[in-house]
């Protein structure tokens, strides 16, 4: 910061410094030429003459004329040329100050004005020139982030409801061929009421979404930390999941070292893992286990979920813990979230102080969690 003016003060100072010596130059010249040189003679018969023609002075009255007004005061003359000369200097020192503040302002202007192009200075404001190129190009990167979450929030607006009207065309349905046969089968009937009850739980489930995104948008995260025994902490995830899981044979082991405690907000800590743990369930194969594992590492605690599956691009390793960033777009009817769990998982995790990353390759994916000890 402290050499960023390094080539404007040395550009003014030789500037100024050149203009001082122009002046004395100057100065010297008229003294030595025109009041005590060479010149002095033809100078001094030249204002005789004007005082005499224009003025209709006698010769010795011009003559005296010409030593009361140059010859005994030019120190006086010279110090008033000298401060014509300081004056011009000032008013050329403003001038060139004024020319970088208008550079600086045509520069502001075009990130008013959004223009494309990188914004260009003159050389001795090239510190600026990289400051204002940086701060256009850091609006052109949030503006951009922004469009693109902003399109990915309407998106999933239009597919939530689009899935919302799927089940509700359905409960409709259900309902209406109950409340048209009222003689139906008991068995059938059975069977209907089971497929409306879960079409209704589903269309809760997305409506319950939408809350979501409300809920994430506004809400900030307040920490509350507490001991958390970790390892009943994450089998009694597993053990919650189980009924998702087993209708594809899938399974979870859960691999903690003993006595393993967490100091964090157990609330906000268990929603991380279970949003690991849906995305987990969601993108592994038929037949398959989810591998959770806790154990400390130095100053912090480790908790990974593998799972296997397709692999995740690489490219999108990050953009996955992204507001509604989904990592395929053709959502399920049945399984179709927002795409805010894992986003709401590293803001939590970012609030304690620790770090979420993932890691896809060789048909296995790897969701690492953080945390300090």
């Amino acid at each position: 910061m402290k050499n960023d003016f390094v080539k404007l003060k040395r550009k003014l100072f030789i500037w100024v410094i050149l203009c001082a010596l122009i002046s004395l130059a100057t100065g010297f010249i008229i003294m030595t030429l025109f009041i005590d040189g060479i010149f002095q003679d033809p100078f001094a018969e030249g204002f005789v003459t004007f005082c005499k023609r224009i003025l209709s002075f006698s010769d010795e009255e011009a003559r005296y004329r010409y030593r009361q007004i140059f010859r005994n005061y030019k120190y006086v003359w010279m110090a008033i040329g000298y401060f014509i000369i300081l004056l011009f200097i000032f008013y050329q020192a403003l001038s060139r100050l004024t020319r970088y503040f208008n550079e600086v302002s045509s520069g502001i202007n075009q990130l008013v004005e959004e223009k494309n192009g990188d914004i260009r200075l003159s050389q001795e404001m090239e510190f600026i020139e990289k400051k204002l190129n940086t701060v256009k190009n850091t609006l052109e990167k949030r503006a951009h982030d922004a469009q693109e979450a902003e399109q990915r929030k309407n998106d999933l607006v239009v597919y939530l409801a689009h899935d919302i009207k799927t089940p509700l065309t359905s409960v409709i349905g259900y309902l209406s061929l109950l409340e048209e046969a009222q003689d139906m089968p008991i068995e059938q009937k059975a069977k209907y009421v089971k497929i409306t009850l879960d079409k209704a739980y589903r269309l809760e489930q997305l409506i319950n979404e939408f809350f979501e995104i409300t809920r994430f948008n506004l809400q900030t995260i307040i920490i509350e930390k507490q001991e958390i025994k970790l390892p009943y902490m994450l089998m009694q995830m597993a053990d919650e999941f189980y009924p998702t899981m087993v209708l594809d044979g899938k399974t979870a082991e859960v691999e903690a070292q003993d006595n393993l405690i967490l100091y964090g907000d157990a609330d906000k800590l268990a929603r991380v893992f279970n949003n690991i743990m849906k995305n987990a369930i969601a993108y592994s194969s038929d037949n398959s286990t989810i591998q959770i594992s806790a154990k400390k590492i130095g100053k912090e605690i480790v908790i990974t979920f593998t799972n296997q599956g397709n692999d995740i691009p690489a490219g999108k390793l990050e953009t996955i813990f992204d507001k509604f960033y989904r990592l395929d777009n053709a959502r399920s009817s049945n399984t179709g979230g927002a795409g805010l769990g894992l986003a709401i998982a590293k803001n939590i995790v970012n609030a304690h102080g620790g770090s979420i990353t993932a890691d896809s390759k060789e048909g296995r994916t790897i969701f690492t969690v953080k945390l300090p000890d």
